[in-house]
């Protein structure tokens, strides 16, 4: 159900919509015109109807690979000591998944190509330790946690629920 709501501010008049359907977000908009205000009205409750108007449009025009290489060249310069490492395993992640569209990449998928990271061996021949799979998750993880609150890409971060490897004591 959509409500016009006529704002006056001094001399300037505005319209100021809100659709609220049963199930669905509150959607919010404001205009000059009262026409404009009843067109974007209708527009916008037939295609929440018809579920063509979502707010995760972001995650299904976004691959991973375009949020690897915006972080790397706007998040990653500002932390110089882990620049390097972060660097590598982003790409790694950007090899195996940068195809995938944002909403596509899940849980699943992730824990996947982390136990397909555990399998594979290091350039000296060695297997990767559980330590070394949980510092490429940390890395993708923090790239998904930037995605969501700084630039809205994404609703929720799917590494949430992604389990880590336990690691050996140490020294």
């Amino acid at each position: 159900m959509a409500t016009i709501e006529q704002r006056k501010t001094g001399s300037n008049t505005t319209y100021r919509v809100k659709i609220r359907l049963r199930g669905h977000p509150p959607q919010t908009a404001t205009f000059d015109r009262k026409t404009d205000a009843k067109r974007w009205a209708q527009h916008t409750e037939a295609a929440i109807r018809e579920g063509r108007h979502f707010k995760t449009t972001e995650a299904k025009k976004r691959t991973l690979g375009e949020l690897v290489d915006r972080y790397l060249r706007d998040v990653l310069p500002s932390k110089p000591k882990s620049e390097v490492d972060q660097k590598r395993q982003l790409l790694w992640w950007k090899q195996q998944l940068g195809h995938y569209v944002l909403a596509d990449v899940t849980a699943v998928v992730i824990a996947e190509h982390r136990d397909k990271l555990t399998r594979g061996l290091t350039p000296q021949g060695r297997q990767r330790s559980p330590a070394t799979a949980n510092r490429y998750l940390a890395a993708l993880s923090h790239a998904l946690t930037i995605a969501v609150k700084e630039w809205g890409w994404l609703d929720d971060n799917p590494m949430r629920k992604v389990r880590k490897l336990k690691e050996p004591r140490g020294r």
